[in-house]
């Protein structure tokens, strides 16, 4: 009687060599996956200036050394390098409604040269409002300044609840069809302040308005 053959198993070597292969090919695929979120994740926290590939020109103003991708300049500029006494940007920020992108116009001064519009609104706009206040942006106060003291058509829009609140003055078009203007003045730090100009509509996203400015200008060294 012929007894059944049996197959033999692989050799314990053999078994041991696959498992390690399939160990070390499982971590190295882990670490490949780990690299790439962690690369993304990376990515996904830059400023949009940092991670932009525009050349960059280099400007001096109030003791910081500004890198300013050329795009971002209002103006043509030369590309020689050097102190100026300010800077004009134009900055394009999802601030419009549903995220639509709207220019807002930078100028980088010395604080010598910027009175922050929420010293304003205590030393010169509250004793100049009218009676009236405007309907806008849910979180804002709009009160117009009186006309006969110079600010006709003007009305300042600011946040009642902070200590060191938003405020913008935003003027009447000075042309049919044309959108209101504001200004918004700030300090960014030793050295430097800044100037935004920027069509009424903004003010619907005026809660998120200093953050996407910050993002931007920390990139290229402003704050």
């Amino acid at each position: 009687m012929v007894s059944p053959r049996t197959h033999a198993g692989p050799a314990p070597a053999a078994v041991g060599y696959n498992l390690a292969a399939i160990a070390l090919a499982l971590a190295l695929g882990g670490l490949g996956v780990a690299h790439v979120i962690n690369a993304a994740r990376q990515a996904a926290a830059l400023p949009a200036a940092a991670a932009t590939s525009d050349p960059a020109l280099t400007r001096s103003i109030g003791g910081r050394d500004l890198e300013i991708p050329v795009t971002w300049f209002r103006y043509g500029e030369q590309p020689e390098a050097g102190f100026v006494s300010q800077v004009e940007l134009q900055l394009h920020l999802p601030l419009g409604v549903d995220g639509a992108l709207l220019p807002v116009d930078v100028t980088l001064l010395p604080p010598s040269r910027v009175r922050p519009s929420a010293r304003l609104l205590d030393g010169v706009y509250l004793h100049r409002f009218g009676t009236d206040e405007a309907e806008g942006p849910p979180g804002l106060v709009g009160k117009p300044l009186r006309g006969n003291e110079g600010f006709a058509g003007e009305t300042v829009w600011y946040d009642p609840l902070t200590a060191d609140p938003f405020v913008a003055k935003c003027s009447e078009p000075v042309a049919p069809g044309a959108a209101a203007r504001c200004l918004r003045a700030v300090t960014l730090g030793p050295g430097l302040a800044a100037l935004y100009a920027f069509d009424a509509e903004v003010l619907v996203n005026w809660k998120r308005f200093d953050a996407e400015i910050r993002q931007r200008l920390e990139a290229i060294g402003a704050y």
